[in-house]
């Protein structure tokens, strides 16, 4: 049996992944960005887990997801418990992983009609 894959049209998707880059769509970040089925928003200040305060999660709370996923470069590290619970506290769930396994995970949520968001940390 044959597998083709199949993407469902108008929804944005994380196409590749390099250390120093993500690809969507037809372009290269290579910059932090956040990324919801509907919306790229490419000016997205952090650049490393430390960066991350509370007026960048609220940029991330805008997009009014359900459950965010933070993609934290090469390798997972996690959000400290303080910010975590911005997000918790409002019954919005988080993810924290590498940027492969945030982008692959994403692609999979957004492909089932999810209100998720991905906040990838980018050089």
């Amino acid at each position: 049996m044959p597998l083709v894959e199949q993407r469902p049209e108008g929804i944005l998707t994380v196409r590749w992944v390099r250390v120093d880059a993500i690809g969507v769509g037809e372009r290269e970040l290579q910059t932090s960005f956040l990324l919801s089925p509907e919306t790229l928003q490419t000016e997205w200040s952090p650049r490393a887990l430390a960066d991350i305060d509370p007026p960048a999660l609220e940029q991330v709370l805008a997009l009014r997801p359900e459950l965010v996923l933070l993609g934290t470069g090469a390798r997972q590290q996690f959000l400290p418990p303080r910010l975590a619970a911005l997000l918790l506290s409002r019954g919005i769930g988080l993810e924290t992983m590498d940027n492969a396994a945030a982008a692959r995970t994403y692609n999979l949520l957004a492909a089932e009609g999810r209100k998720v968001v991905a906040a990838f940390l980018l050089g």
